[in-house]
């Protein structure tokens, strides 16, 4: 490890490794890059500990684009992630989200949605009642105004394979890595010129890249500067089913989706099992370091729900659980990405409220070429700056499982 680096990411889970990979791989950066991460394991990381998914489904234009960028990565990244004969397969189910609207409300916002969506090129089609019963027949859909479905390029994937790959790629191309806790960073001014580690050492920095996820106003606080952003604990359940509704689906591919029932509750294939979860009825910050189950949280809202949707999920066994953390932005659940007005070489990249691993590739690209070229030069991600926290005006997503 070297004293100083061009590019210092604090974080090396899924964000930090992307902008770590896509800096290396840009050609016109020719500069030094150190990652420092406090768990090498990742066992607590939100990437490792998520749901895994990717969708368009969102109500501005912005996110759309940036996950179908996503899904183009994910399909090629064995190709794009390659190092030697280590080649990293995400085994992409691509079996699309499908949301379903009780209310009047709850129609409207996915009528508005698809049009953004459908807009940006987006595969999704609206269901009404009967063509839902057809498509799933398993479901109970008489409560049901409308149906919103992803046809192709939304599923889920392996989580901790897109931080394998990007990490792997990113040591090959020449970025360090270090395993170690950032406990204060230098600032001069209008600029950071380097970070403290608890070890005592001082690294000088060129840029510093805050990629610290759930712990990223931790991280703000040490250059005195502050994001929204804070730990909101998300409980996920795999159960067994008596009666299992797989193979029921009559769509293309056979596939069961991952559905968002109008409560909030969330279900999906996993295996011969599937995965479910919802927000708590309280959803309040938590503590960095607190990951403990939510465990009524299935008797008394998830299962209701999902029997009340479904007689196949009548009889149901939980056979696994574990709690992680949203890196949830309390503004208006989008990403901060770019610079701090008032210090110019000190990056966000924060705040993903549930989203970062799906956003993971477009934000990795869009931090490279605001270090590498000054600006972004792909897919412009000025709307999700710094400057919309200073001002406290939010840029709202309304589709937020």
């Amino acid at each position: 490890m070297q004293d100083r680096y061009d590019v210092v990411i604090v974080g090396g889970a899924v964000i930090g490794s992307a902008v770590a990979y896509y800096l290396m791989r840009d050609p016109d950066f020719d500069g030094s890059v150190l990652v420092i991460e406090r768990d090498p394991s990742y066992a607590q990381c939100s990437t490792a500990l998520s749901a895994a998914g990717i969708r368009t489904q969102f109500s501005n234009a912005i996110n759309v684009e940036i996950s179908k960028y996503g899904g183009e990565v994910i399909r090629d990244f064995a190709d794009l992630t390659q190092v030697g004969d280590t080649r990293i397969d995400l085994n992409f189910h691509e079996g699309g989200y499908l949301f379903l609207a009780q209310s009047a409300e709850q129609e409207a916002i996915l009528r508005e949605n698809h049009a953004v969506q459908t807009s940006c090129g987006a595969d999704v089609v609206l269901w009404d009642r009967d063509a839902l019963a057809e498509a799933f027949p398993h479901l109970r859909v008489d409560d049901i105004r409308l149906a919103s479905y992803g046809r192709s390029g939304e599923g889920w994937f392996d989580n901790t394979g897109l931080i394998r790959g990007f990490r792997g790629k990113a040591r090959d191309e020449g970025a360090d890595y270090v395993t170690g806790e950032v406990t204060g960073i230098v600032r001069d001014g209008g600029r950071v010129t380097g970070v403290h580690l608890a070890t005592g050492e001082e690294i000088g920095a060129g840029w510093v890249v805050n990629a610290a996820g759930p712990r990223a106003a931790k991280v703000a606080g040490m250059a005195g500067l502050h994001i929204p952003v804070e730990p909101r604990k998300r409980t996920q359940f795999v159960f067994d089913c008596a009666r299992s509704p797989q193979g029921s689906a009559r769509v293309k591919g056979g596939h069961l989706p991952l559905m968002i029932d109008p409560t909030g509750v969330y279900c999906r294939p996993e295996g011969r099992y599937f995965l479910t979860g919802c927000p708590p009825v309280e959803d309040v910050a938590v503590d960095w370091d607190d990951f403990e189950p939510h465990h009524a949280l299935f008797e008394e809202v998830i299962w209701p729900a999902l029997a009340e949707r479904s007689e196949a999920f009548e009889a149901v066994k939980v056979v696994n659980l574990w709690a992680g953390h949203y890196a949830f932005n309390t503004l208006d659940h989008n990403m901060v990405i770019g610079p701090h007005p008032e210090v110019e070489n000190f990056i966000f990249a924060n705040g993903f409220s549930g989203h970062g691993l799906q956003q993971a590739p477009a934000t990795g690209r869009g931090v490279s070429e605001l270090i590498a070229h000054g600006g972004f030069r792909t897919l412009d991600l000025a709307p999700l700056g710094f400057e919309r926290v200073v001002s406290g005006r939010p840029f709202l997503e309304k589709a937020v499982i």
